[in-house]
C-alpha cells in the first residue's frame, strides 16, 4: 500500500479510502489510486484487514431449502458476490420452519461471521423484536418486517401479472394456477397470485377456483399431483401458470404423460428462470425475478452496514425489477 501511495502521490489513508470505496475520495485521486494499484498489482490482504478490524471475513446466509432450484442458485450468487468483497460465506437452511428461523436469530454462530444474510418463512410481524440484533441484518424476501432492517425483494406482483397478461395475450382464457399461498398476503405465493388475479380482471375474466392446483409445498412431486387433480376433475384448461419453475415443470410433465402438447394444447409458464427450465422440452418460459441482483444488493447493504461510514439510511428498501422470459412453452422460442 505504501509503493501505490508513492507511485499516485497520495498518503497510505487516500489509497486505503479508495480500496475501501470510501465516498469521500475526488473523482480524479480515485483515478490515480487505481492506475497505481493496476500498475504495481497490489492486491488488498483481506485477512490482515479483517483482523486489524476485529472482523472475521465471514457472513452468514440463511435460506429456507437448498433443495430448492431458486434458493440453490440464489445461494451461489451470494458467494460470488461476497467473494468479490473478499469475504467467505456460511451457508445455514432452516427449512422455514419458525423456531430455527429464530434460532438463526440468536445462536452463538452468529459470532463465528461479521453478518447475516436471512431469507425467512416462517417469521411474522410479532416476531419484528427479534429483529433488533447486535450485528449488520439484511432480510431477503417478501416480509419487510421491521422498520430499521434492510430488505431486498423481487417484483412479485408485476411479474405474475406480466407473465399472466401474456398467456391472455396468446389467446389463453382458462389458465390454471398450481401453488398454494399465505391468505395473509405475506408470501410469494399470495404476491404472485394477486398479480395472476390482477391480470386476468384486467382482461375481464374470472378465475374459477375449480383451476386451482394447490400445493403447500412447491416441488416438482407436488406440482405433478395438482396438475393431475385438475384433469382427473374434467376441468376445462389451456394454460398452466406455476408460481415457481418447479411447480411448472411438474405440471408439464404430467401434461407429456396424458398425451396434452405444449403449448399446442395447453401453455406453460412458470416464475425464477431457474436453469433446469432453459434446458426442458419445450423450454420454460418463465420470470426472471434478478436472482444475481438480489445477491449483489444484500452483500452490498450489508458490507455497507460493517463499514465506518455506511451511506443507506436505516430500513433501506430495495425491490429489484423483474424480467419476462418468453420461450417455447407458450409458443414462442428463444
Amino acid at each position: 500500500m505504501r509503493d501505490v501511495a508513492r507511485l499516485a502521490g497520495v498518503s497510505v489513508k487516500t489509497v486505503s479510502n479508495v480500496v475501501n470505496d470510501f465516498p469521500h475520495v475526488r473523482a480524479a485521486t480515485r483515478t490515480r489510486v487505481l492506475a497505481a494499484i493496476d500498475e504495481l498489482g497490489y492486491q488488498m490482504n483481506f485477512s490482515a484487514r479483517n483482523l486489524s478490524r476485529g472482523r472475521t471475513g465471514m457472513i452468514t446466509l440463511a435460506v429456507p431449502e437448498l433443495k430448492l432450484p431458486y434458493f440453490a442458485e440464489l445461494t451461489d450468487e451470494v458467494i460470488v458476490a461476497a467473494a468479490e468483497r473478499g469475504y467467505t460465506v456460511l451457508v445455514e437452511q432452516t427449512g422455514g420452519v419458525h423456531e430455527r428461523e429464530l434460532e438463526v436469530l440468536s445462536s452463538d454462530r452468529r459470532r463465528m461471521t461479521d453478518g447475516l444474510v436471512f431469507s425467512p418463512l416462517g417469521l411474522r410481524q410479532g416476531d419484528a423484536p427479534r429483529l433488533e440484533v447486535g450485528y449488520p441484518l439484511v432480510l431477503l424476501g417478501e416480509r419487510a418486517l421491521h422498520g430499521d432492517v434492510h430488505h431486498v425483494s423481487m417484483a412479485n406482483v408485476a411479474g405474475a401479472r406480466a407473465v399472466t397478461e401474456h398467456l391472455i395475450g396468446r389467446g389463453r382464457r382458462n389458465i390454471a394456477l398450481i401453488g398454494s399461498y399465505d391468505e395473509r398476503g405475506a408470501s410469494a405465493g399470495s404476491l404472485r397470485t394477486q398479480g395472476f388475479l390482477d391480470a386476468l380482471g384486467a382482461a375481464d375474466l374470472r378465475h374459477d377456483p375449480a383451476r386451482t392446483g394447490h400445493a403447500l409445498e412447491w416441488t416438482r412431486t407436488t406440482g405433478a399431483d395438482a396438475m393431475r387433480r385438475i384433469l382427473d376433475a374434467g376441468i376445462e384448461v389451456d394454460a398452466v401458470f406455476g408460481l415457481n419453475d418447479v411447480l411448472a415443470l411438474g405440471a408439464m410433465r404430467v401434461l407429456f404423460e396424458r398425451g396434452l402438447r405444449v403449448p399446442d394444447d395447453i401453455a406453460v409458464a412458470g416464475f425464477d428462470d431457474i436453469e433446469d427450465g432453459r434446458f426442458s422440452r419445450p423450454s420454460l418460459t418463465t420470470v426472471q425475478p434478478g436472482r444475481g441482483e438480489i445477491a449483489r444488493a444484500a452483500v452490498d447493504l450489508l458490507m455497507d452496514r460493517l463499514s465506518d461510514a455506511p451511506r443507506h439510511e436505516p430500513g433501506t428498501e430495495v425491490v429489484v425489477p423483474h424480467r419476462l422470459v418468453v420461450r417455447e412453452s407458450t409458443g414462442q422460442g428463444y
